[in-house]
């Protein structure tokens, strides 16, 4: 496949033409204030969006991340609350991260140990994680975070003033996003575990035929994806300063996933960029809050993301039937 015809290519292209319409009406599309704003608009969705992309290299899907994170996020304020309110925001991000992991080790149970369809398993955990921290843990907002949770939210990587007197400003959360891609391209591109997960991603039978351990690689990467969105969740918390359990991040899975296929991930598994979903995560992003700003209701937003869904899906199929034509 040409360079040309690659997905990255692509949705770069459309992001381009995007900024393009958006500067033409309005001037400050293209303004310092609007990047920030973006950036921090894509930190969350950065992280989990990564997470998904491993899941899909591997050959399965996840559609309980969001959940995930808004159990991690609120399980850790609480544990954080009750016990230890002076923890520093380290040690509360690494009881996030484990606490994560820890509900991403229930997908790898279910699909590792027992040989479950991850899709089956995904949407029965998405509602199973919801319903636990309704019922056992509780549904009330806390919108006094634990002090060190509120400074991690106060720390700027960028801030400045425009002409106008206004402020504008981008956290150091972004810094964690950065880390997050550094750390899964070193864990695709130059470990064996990396080989392994495209290699089950490409061909489980065969994977299994040249003796990778297929079940525990894919429990270490519910693992990890669990990991992932304990650290977005808890991000999300602190810069959104609450902790509510019926959060609008729950909604926000198809974005996830879309943002991951619009980068040119298979749903079959095998294939996949950080470069790739980076740029969907982008797009979807300035499409989000470009409708926001343009006064757009959220259905329309909905249906937007929905035909991102099916303009990432179906044009690679397309380009691979055409393919074919050509060299039969």
């Amino acid at each position: 496949m040409s360079w040309l015809s690659r997905n990255e290519t692509l949705v770069a292209g459309v992001i381009l033409a995007f900024c393009v319409v958006g500067a033409a009406l309005d001037p400050n599309f293209l303004s310092i204030p609007t990047l920030m704003d973006l950036l921090r608009a894509g930190i969350v969705l950065g992280i989990l969006a990564v997470g998904v992309l491993v899941v899909l290299i591997s050959g399965g899907i996840d559609v309980s991340t969001t959940s995930l994170a808004i159990v991690a996020l609120y399980v850790t304020t609480l544990l954080v609350q009750g016990l230890a309110p002076e923890m520093g925001w380290p040690a509360a991000f690494l009881v996030a991260v484990a606490v994560g992991a820890a509900l991403g080790a229930v997908n790898g149970v279910f699909i590792a140990g027992l040989g479950l369809p991850t899709l089956i398993v995904t949407l029965g955990t998405l509602s199973l994680f919801r319903g636990f921290l309704l019922t056992f843990v509780g549904d009330d907002l806390i919108s006094n975070l634990p002090r060190g949770l509120r400074d991690f939210s106060r720390a700027m990587m960028i801030r400045g003033e425009n002409a106008d007197g206004s402020f504008y400003s981008l956290p150091w959360a972004f810094a964690f996003l950065v880390g997050v891609v550094a750390l899964t391209w070193a864990l695709l591109y130059r470990t064996m575990l990396g080989r392994q997960v495209f290699a089950i991603g490409g061909s489980m039978e065969s994977a299994r035929r040249i003796g990778i351990p297929v079940r525990r690689v894919q429990f270490l990467v519910f693992v990890y994806v669990g990991a992932l969105g304990g650290l977005a969740g808890i991000i999300h918390a602190a810069l959104a300063r609450v902790a509510n359990p019926q959060d609008l991040l729950l909604n926000q899975q198809l974005s996830v996933l879309a943002a991951v296929v619009l980068g040119g991930a298979r749903l079959e598994g095998g294939t996949g960029t950080l470069t790739g979903t980076l740029l969907g995560v982008a797009l979807i992003v300035l499409v989000s809050n470009s409708l926001i700003v343009l006064g757009i209701p959220n259905t329309f937003q909905s249906i937007a993301i929905g035909l991102l869904i099916l303009l990432g899906t179906g044009l690679p199929a397309w380009q691979a039937r055409r393919t074919q034509r050509r060299a039969a």
